[in-house]
Formats: structure tokens, sequence, C-alpha cells
């Protein structure tokens, strides 16, 4: 199982695996792609636990954590209905990977992108005053992994993720590190779109502009430079952006 397999398994504070995750997972991408519309009532609990092979107590433990993300309302004499789009919880890590995978992630990704812009320069920025020294560790750590991984997809991509969640971490801002959980979600499907798209055309690899992007992140933090910082990270934010449009781009074209 891969680093990326690994964390598709527990997203949002939920376990999805066995039997429970088998419900969560087809139901959820169900809904999402539009197979069960808002307002519309799902299939009775029979007939669910009859196509994913469960138990009523499985599926009813899976229906809860549906509900959760805001997917479903379910009530006693009126049975399970999905709730609308408003009501779906944004943040869920789960819904923005269906979203994707079911082929409506385009807009989401623009969306996400945007508010990246906009909160990833200011995490930098609180964390260039706020930053310990345990902080500033885990920061270096992880720019120093990216460093030494540029010309290895897996590896950079998960020191990148590292890279980030310290960053959130060395805001010391509660609602930002929650965010940042999402954040981790889409640079592991954004590096994943870019070695498909990348693989296409060549068979190496070479991230090192990028860390050195980075870096320029880690030395304003550390030397306490707030609007550096806040500069460096839109920088990296934005290139980030470039290289995911022509990603897309390239598999549009491959398909």
């Amino acid at each position: 199982m891969t680093s990326q397999d690994k964390a598709r398994n527990h997203r949002a504070g939920y376990a999805i695996r066995g039997v429970q995750g088998r419900v969560i997972e087809g139901v959820g991408r169900a809904i999402v792609g539009g197979r069960y519309r808002p307002g519309e009532p799902l299939p009775r609990e029979a007939e669910l636990i009859e196509e994913y092979g469960v138990s009523r107590t499985s599926l009813r433990e899976a229906m809860k954590v549906l509900a959760a993300k805001g997917l479903i309302e379910m009530r006693q004499k009126s049975g399970t209905r999905v709730r609308p789009e408003a009501a779906w919880n944004v943040f869920d890590s789960d819904l923005f990977r269906w979203s994707v995978e079911e082929g409506r992630g385009e807009a989401v990704i623009s969306d996400l992108l945007e508010l990246r812009l906009l909160l990833e320069p200011a995490a930098a920025r609180m964390a260039a005053g706020r930053a310990t020294m345990s902080d500033a560790s885990r920061i270096g750590t992880a720019h120093a992994g990216m460093a030494e991984a540029t010309a290895d997809y897996e590896r950079y991509a998960a020191q990148d993720v590292a890279f980030h969640m310290a960053v959130f971490a060395a805001s010391h801002n509660v609602f930002l590190q929650r965010f940042s959980s999402l954040v981790a979600d889409f640079l592991r499907l954004s590096f994943d779109m870019q070695q498909r798209a990348q693989l296409e055309q060549t068979s190496t690899v070479d991230f090192a502009e990028d860390a050195v992007r980075h870096g320029a992140v880690f030395d304003s933090i550390t030397s306490g430079d707030s609007e550096g910082a806040a500069r460096a990270m839109a920088e990296v934010v934005l290139d980030g952006k470039r290289n995911l449009i022509a990603a897309t781009e390239s598999l549009k074209y491959d398909l």
C-alpha cells in the first residue's frame, strides 16, 4: 500500500476501511457524482444492505458518517434523503476527493486554489512571528527532505506535504491548522496529477526550483521576516497552480 493509499484510509476523522468504509465510499461517491441527487431519498435499507453486502448495524454506522459529512439527513418517518449541496461539508477531504474522481473537481480545485492564496501566505506570516524552535526544526527537516528528493515524485510529495503542514502548525492558529488537512489532500492529488502528466512526456522529474522556492519560505520564517514569508508562500502556491493547470490540460488531451 502506498503512502497515498494509507492517507485515503483515514480522512476528516473517520476510518474509511472495512465493510463500513465500503458503504461510505460507495454511497458518498454516488451522491457527489449525482447518482443520488439533492432532495431525493436514498434506497431503502434492505436494498443498500444487499448492494454492499453489509449488516444493518454496519450500514447505519456508515450512514452516521455520511450524515456528519453533511451529505444526508436521516429521519425516522421520511427515511434518509440527500441534503442540498450548500449543506455539504466543503472542508471534508473525502468530498474533495470524490468530486475530483467523479469529474466534478475543476470548480472545486479553482476555489481551493483561491482559498490557499488567501490563507497560506497568512499562515506563513504568522509562523514568522510565532514559530518556536521546535516548529522551525520541523519546517527545516521537511525542506531538507525536499531538497534531497527532487528527482523522486513520491518522496518529494511526502516531504512537500510535511512542509506545508509544519508551516500551518507554526502559525499556532487552530483554524488554520484545521484547514491544513485539506491542503495536504489537495497537494497529494496535485502531485498525482502532475506525475501522470509528466510520465506521459518524460520519465525524469526535477523539483529543484520548487525546493528553492520553499527554501525562501523557510528562510523568511526563521529570520522573522513576516512579509517576506507571506510573499514567498504566495509564490509557492502560484507556481503550484501553474503546474497543476498544465498537468490538467495535458491529461485532458490524453483522454
